[in-house]
């Protein structure tokens, strides 16, 4: 298979997105990580913008790296001087990064609007600071900023400054897409001229996502003959987006047949995304193709139907090979598949008359707000509560809340539960610093003496949503609780115009969860 050489930039462009700060430690742990994957270039950072990144690639050079090469990204001289006295280019130099990727302007505008040269000089800071650093052991990628729009303007000069980087000893010339604007048909067409008249010289693509393409623009260059793709995980970068390598990956090696990493790794290709997005503290978005937790979730009941005769009716891919897996949302679009396939992974046993009446329940609670899709504890409740042997670990009798505002001008709460465990009836009362957290206390002090495994269980997240604002006061709220216990988390749903009562439902499926499978 032709090899592809990936190259990531997620610690240098990545973490020039909008709300993203890596430390130090996190960059670390990034390359680790990295190079388990088999990345081939990892771009650490700018030496010359700031000491986190000059520290770097001191660390850096202490790691034991398997397969990355770590590259210092700059650009190339200023104006008018040598290379060798440019501070920048030292920086670049000191920093001992076997791979320095340097910058430069591709087009006349930006030779003489932004760095206020001729095209000529410009020619001359880009030979001059590639066989600098060539000539000091280096080896050079030269990365060609606003190539396309550049070349859309005039080809000839252009294409005069990649062939001035590739004379002067670069390695390979990088085709930068910098403003995110071009489109898969013109890159492609673009690339191919390029590639015809670059010779020997490898030919590379970076792409940005402002118009929605930088996947779909790498892999037209890499169709045109790129033989290297720039990118980030999970595509974080300036503006919107660089191109994602957890798209960009799996696509050319899955769908276009050629080679980025080995089959072993790509199947790691999501613990990687997930990997980062956790270090970079953000949110991991589900919606990731290939790697996002609902890249092959089913929730339409004929396509879940479907897919249990065969799982490529509406998958691209077998999940698995990415590291991901197919999962059934429960909701009211669903059929009996959908709880077929949960039945299944709950370890359950119902007929389908049972499952019939459990889905029509489904249905029922989600015209009255309820939504079960991230809420499978709910669900595994009520198939065990349609089995004519299974037994409630608890019934709630009686709950009294009240709140009281204190002369303090704070408000606290007091719930009152009457709870039958066993042939027991408990009536326990406790305080909080409001009604679920009152709530919560008592019902565990109900039952912990007859079921001490729920102590340890912790509330991960209390979500509210309100269903129909137009009611004001009086809406329908539903609440979404995340629960845990040391390594295993689940959540469970309740709805209702009264938010206690939404509460209430949701509390007490956690607990009896935790019961069941704790017990």
């Amino acid at each position: 298979m032709e090899q592809v050489y990936i190259y990531d930039t997620t610690l240098r462009d990545g973490t020039q997105m909008e709300g993203i700060a890596l430390s130090l430690e996190d960059k670390i742990k990034i390359t680790q990580k990295l190079d388990e994957f088999g990345v081939h270039f990892i771009e650490g950072g700018w030496p010359g913008s700031n000491p986190k990144d000059i520290e770097y690639f001191q660390r850096v050079q202490s790691l034991e790296l398997k397969n990355a090469k770590i590259a210092a990204f700059g650009s190339t001289r200023r104006k008018n001087i040598k290379a060798a006295d440019d501070a920048q280019i030292k920086l670049l130099i000191d920093s001992k990064a076997p791979v320095i990727t340097m910058y430069g302007k591709s087009s006349i505008m930006q030779a003489e609007t932004v760095l206020q040269t001729t095209p000529e000089e410009n020619l001359n800071m880009i030979a001059d600071s590639v066989e600098y650093c060539v000539s000091q052991g280096r080896e050079v990628i030269y990365d060609a900023e606003h190539f396309f729009d550049g070349y859309k303007a005039d080809p000839e000069y252009a294409l005069s400054t990649i062939q001035a980087a590739a004379m002067a000893g670069a390695s390979m010339v990088v085709l930068c897409e910098t403003n995110g604007g071009g489109l898969p048909w013109e890159v492609e067409q673009i690339t191919k001229e390029v590639i015809e008249k670059m010779g020997d010289t490898p030919v590379g693509i970076h792409t940005h996502d402002d118009a929605g393409c930088g996947v779909a623009n790498s892999l037209a260059a890499v169709r045109a003959g790129a033989t290297q793709v720039q990118g980030t995980i999970n595509g974080y970068g300036e503006r919107v987006a660089n191109a994602n390598l957890c798209s960009v990956i799996p696509d050319i090696q899955l769908k276009m047949g050629k080679r980025c990493v080995s089959d072993e790794n790509l199947a790691r290709l999501t613990e990687l995304s997930r990997f980062v997005s956790e270090v970079a503290n953000l949110d991991h978005n589900s919606h990731y193709p290939f790697v996002g937790a609902s890249a092959f979730a089913h929730k339409g009941g004929t396509h879940v139907a479907a897919m249990l005769r065969n799982p490529e009716a509406y998958q691209h891919i077998n999940p698995t090979l990415v590291g991901n897996e197919r999962k059934s949302v429960v909701s009211e679009l669903s059929g009996r598949g959908n709880l077929r396939e949960l039945m299944s992974e709950f370890g359950l046993s119902l007929n389908n008359e049972v499952l019939g009446d459990v889905l029509a329940q489904i249905k029922e609670l989600e015209n009255q707000g309820f939504s079960f899709e991230a809420a499978e504890a709910s669900v595994e409740l009520m198939m065990r509560r349609a089995m004519p042997s299974y037994v409630s670990p608890f019934e709630v009798q009686d709950l009294t809340v009240i709140q009281l505002l204190r002369k303090n001008g704070r408000f606290s709460a007091e719930a009152s539960v009457k709870v039958r465990v066993g042939p027991q009836l408990m009536h326990t009362v406790a305080s909080g610093n409001g009604p679920v957290n009152a709530i919560d206390k008592a019902l565990r002090k109900a039952v912990v003496d007859v079921y001490p495994q729920i102590k340890s269980v912790k509330l991960a997240d209390y979500k509210v949503r309100i269903l129909d604002g137009d009611n004001a006061t009086a809406a329908t709220t539903r609440v979404l609780i995340d629960s845990k216990k040391g390594n295993k988390a689940w959540s469970t749903v309740g709805a209702s115009p009264n938010i206690t009562e939404a509460s209430w439902r949701a509390l007490a499926d956690s607990l009896e969860y935790a019961i069941v499978h704790f017990g």
